[in-house]
């Protein structure tokens, strides 16, 4: 998989060559995947997203339903591109878990607005806050949805500062759902490469 900074049908595998590509490369495409992925608290999970990351996505979706077609192809870019960091920030999917259903529908109506609630803060910066679900709208008045799509925009002192090697927490300060966690530093490392 060839990282190319821009998502084209042109720049993805064909469904043969992926299929071979895939057998010789999930390890190590899950084994990034949870390198980038970040736990708060007992039931909140970031997956910070990269082009790798997304490039696999896409290449799944486009396996999975057999879509060979430009027409297609373009969809599941346009659905998934967005996700990929730009160099000043920071994309995550944001899950929030719960295995038991009943306790899942009760803890999503008490955690309406926790997407809101996500900061990052870099060592000697201000927080930010995440920018969340900017394709649609993805609560109502009842409760929240379990997946949410967040970025941090950092500036470029966040950004120089993390990649001198400045600590990096993870937190959310919801009435309903304060937390916070160091990031790791081999995750931190894989975030860091992120920014230009």
């Amino acid at each position: 998989m060839q990282l190319t900074r821009h998502i084209t049908p042109d720049s993805l595998m064909s469904l043969e060559a992926y299929t071979k590509y895939r057998k010789a490369n999930k390890p190590a495409i899950i084994a990034h995947r949870k390198l980038r992925s970040v736990t708060l608290g007992e039931h909140i999970n970031l997956q910070f997203e990269s082009e790798t990351t997304i490039r696999y996505q896409i290449q799944e979706m486009l396996r999975i339903e057999k879509v060979f077609e430009e027409e297609g192809i373009l969809q599941e870019i346009e659905a998934y591109a967005p996700l990929v960091p730009d160099g000043s920030n920071w994309k995550a999917t944001m899950m929030i878990e719960y295995t038991d259903v009943n306790e899942r529908k009760r803890e999503l109506a008490r955690l309406i607005g926790v997407e809101d609630h996500m900061f990052v803060e870099v060592e000697g910066q201000p927080r930010v806050y995440a920018i969340a679900d900017e394709d649609l709208d993805r609560e109502n008045d009842e409760k929240t949805s379990a997946v949410h799509f967040v970025r941090f925009e950092l500036t470029p002192a966040m950004c120089a500062a993390v990649k001198a090697g400045g600590a990096v927490k993870l937190g959310c300060d919801h009435t309903n759902y304060p937390a916070h966690i160091t990031i790791a530093a081999e995750t931190l490392a894989s975030l860091a490469g992120d920014l230009r």
